[in-house]
């Protein structure tokens, strides 16, 4: 794909924004590309197109944000420091889903010493308040680290932004427990308004359909059996069915050679 730089990613405006996000495994997304890959730019920093992030999430002593979208609640909160390892930038980052389906976030830089401890910095202290001020700050506990790598790819037409994210991986604070969900690839498109979609269209060709999925649940489900998860069972099963698909298209492949 022909680059695009920082600064002009940052020029897509997508003011009426409507998101799906897509799971699929990593044979099927390369395939995806190879057919749009003339449609489309792909981000571009210091010569790298693959950036890696490491994000840390919390939530309160009874797992306030997390039951809540497990219970189908429309409003929601999600609260994360991310580390935007290539560019060496940390970002307290509060994501607010309101009862339309629309999300928002809001964020400010911090220091390194936040992403180790969300409570060091008064200035973190005091956005979060401000952003969540139904929550005790105090009450804040690490919950889930993710670790992923990410491509950013716009259309040529800059009417969509695609995060295709891949060596998604969890380590729970709670009990320790870890696991990844490679190879399959989270994608989430950010179009504006109902403009056609090259992107979309593909993957109805390649029989891959929306999978509306968030990183934070779908975590801690797959590494705590003991929290409620009766929303998230259904797409646990659907990952690993994934999963196991992969691995049959590839011994299939193998047997033929």
């Amino acid at each position: 794909m022909s680059p695009i730089s920082l600064d002009e990613m940052s020029a897509v405006k997508l003011m009426n924004r409507v998101d799906a996000k897509y799971v699929a495994d990593d044979l099927t997304v390369t395939k995806l590309f190879s057919l749009i890959k003339n449609d489309y730019f792909v981000q571009e920093i210091d010569g790298k197109r693959i950036a890696a992030y490491d994000s840390i999430y919390y939530d309160t002593v009874d797992n306030h944000m997390y039951i809540i979208h497990q219970d189908k609640k429309l409003k929601r909160d999600k609260l994360r420091v991310r580390n935007y390892v290539d560019t060496g930038n940390f970002f307290c980052e509060v994501k607010h889903k309101n009862n339309h389906g629309r999300t928002k976030k809001k964020r400010i830089e911090v220091g390194e010493n936040v992403f180790s401890d969300l409570k060091s910095d008064p200035a973190t202290r005091e956005f979060v308040e401000k952003q969540l001020p139904d929550y005790d700050f105090d009450g804040f506990q690490k919950k889930l680290s993710t670790t992923f790598d990410r491509i950013t790819v716009v259309n040529k037409g800059k009417t969509e932004r695609i995060t295709v994210d891949f060596n998604v991986r969890f380590h729970n604070f709670e009990n320790g427990n870890e696991c990844g969900i490679a190879p399959l690839v989270i994608m989430e498109l950010k179009r504006d308004g109902q403009c056609e979609s090259v992107f979309q269209k593909t993957l109805f060709e390649l029989r891959v359909k929306p999978l509306s999925i968030s990183k934070y649940c779908i975590g801690r489900a797959m590494t705590d059996k003991n929290l409620k998860q009766n929303r998230f069972k259904k797409k646990i099963i659907k990952l690993q069915k994934l999963k196991k698909l992969r691995e049959y298209a590839v011994t299939s492949e193998n047997a033929e050679l």
